[in-house]
């Protein structure tokens, strides 16, 4: 048994509650159940309750057992003076106040329903199990499910506006600085995300500003910020970056300590970090005043052509610096348009409006619903169990439950999971 189910049955009130009475004979009525409290405490406070016709007001602590008041030496702690009822599962002891009067308890197992209980162990029976209720989870009615994504959706974007706000605060509110470090790291994807993040720190948006104009300057910078110029190649374009680079170095004082190495291993030549970083220079050389433009997109197909960028000359028949490929104008695809738009437009204009005041959820859940959903093995694994997945939107919200609700066995804070332990 979980504290964190009986949580559950005393908050939402799971229990035949009609003739409820303490292990002391006491006739109880709940009123409230309290604000449940997720700081150190009482577990709830400012329950009301009827105590043998007699209303109190106060909080509830629950336990397992009765004694876990005393192995958790609430006795000695005044935090739990005001404790009115307590709730356990296991009547093992009795527990008494300051003034050695006896605490009245409620003893839980005594009036949950074995159903109830039944579909608790069901779902917390996890042997061999991907999630703790992959076999019912295709019985959650699809109004439950959808309703849940949707706030899924929000919850993940609230959590990725921690980090936007953590570069608005170095950055000293500058967001065109924070789109800057945030694209950069989503051009590098899942292997070089942290080293493209580190690159873009290590170069102050004042410098950007003042060599957008120069696509051979960018590039200049990223790779060289990047590691990328310290080889003895003789490649003509690879000396004249090299030069450009120790320029600016000695112009604008660039810093390179604390910028992570960036990754070839086993990449496909498209997702090669020169090819990435050529992207990216490209887009700043053609979008001088990029977030003003992203932060007013309300639709993918808004977003599209302003991703559509070449890279330079060199780069169209070029993956390294050592040797050349088939031309090609290497545009960003379709694919990873949608990521950035996932991972790093979306979250940033929904950051930008509560800065502003403004509300832009149901804006936002349009525009993810207009993208693709991602390819992954979690989308991959929930689709098994019952297909989902129509957009972005729903993708999102999976990688959000698989994380942060199923491999954290917050089943009794999921939708999901209240439905089938309410069912009968």
């Amino acid at each position: 048994m979980q504290e964190a189910f009986l949580h559950y049955v005393w908050k939402y009130k799971i229990l035949n509650s009609s003739s409820l009475q303490t292990a002391q004979g006491e006739a109880l009525q709940i009123l409230s159940c309290g604000e449940h409290n997720q700081n150190a405490g009482p577990d709830f406070f400012n329950a009301q309750l009827v105590l043998d016709g007699q209303r109190w007001a106060g909080n509830i602590e629950i336990h397992v057992k009765a004694s876990d008041w005393y192995v958790h030496n609430h006795e000695q702690d005044q935090a739990y003076k005001n404790v009115i009822l307590h709730v356990v599962w296991e009547y093992d002891t009795e527990v008494y106040r300051e003034d050695n009067s006896v605490l009245p308890t409620l003893v839980l197992k005594d009036y949950v329903e074995k159903q109830t209980l039944d579909n608790y162990y069901k779902l917390n029976d996890k042997a061999g199990k991907w999630i703790f209720c992959e076999n019912h989870f295709a019985e959650v009615s699809n109004f439950t499910l959808y309703n849940w994504l949707e706030r899924l959706f929000t919850e993940r974007l609230e959590r990725k506006t921690k980090e936007i706000e953590a570069l608005l605060t170095a950055s000293k509110n500058n967001w065109e600085a924070v789109l800057f470090v945030l694209l950069a790291k989503n051009f590098g994807l899942k292997v070089n995300g942290e080293a493209f993040r580190s690159i873009a720190q290590h170069i102050p948006w004042q410098v950007m500003q003042k060599i957008m104009a120069n696509n051979t300057q960018l590039e200049a910078v990223f790779f060289g910020q990047a590691g990328l110029l310290h080889d003895e190649i003789q490649e003509p374009y690879f000396l004249k970056l090299k030069k450009e680079y120790a320029y600016l170095t000695h112009k604008f004082g660039l810093q390179t300590k604390g910028v992570l190495p960036c990754n070839f291993f086993r990449l496909r030549p498209s997702n090669f970090p020169t090819i990435r970083l050529a992207q990216l220079a490209a887009l700043y050389h053609t979008h001088t005043k990029l977030f003003a433009k992203l932060i007013s997109v309300k639709s993918p197909q808004e977003a599209y052509p302003i991703f559509k960028n070449s890279v330079s000359a060199f780069w169209q028949d070029h993956y390294t610096f050592k040797s050349k490929s088939k031309k090609s104008p290497k545009a960003l695809t379709k694919k990873f348009i949608d990521l950035l738009l996932v991972n790093t437009i979306i979250p940033i204009q929904y950051c930008y409006a509560k800065h502003q005041g403004k509300t832009t959820g149901e804006q936002l859940i349009t525009f993810a619903a207009g993208i693709s959903p991602e390819q992954n093995s979690i989308v991959a694994k929930f689709n098994e169990l019952k297909p989902i997945t129509s957009s972005a939107l729903h993708s999102q919200a999976l990688i959000q439950l698989k994380t942060r609700y199923c491999d954290e066995k917050k089943c009794l804070e999921c939708a999901i999971g209240n439905t089938l332990l309410s069912r009968k």
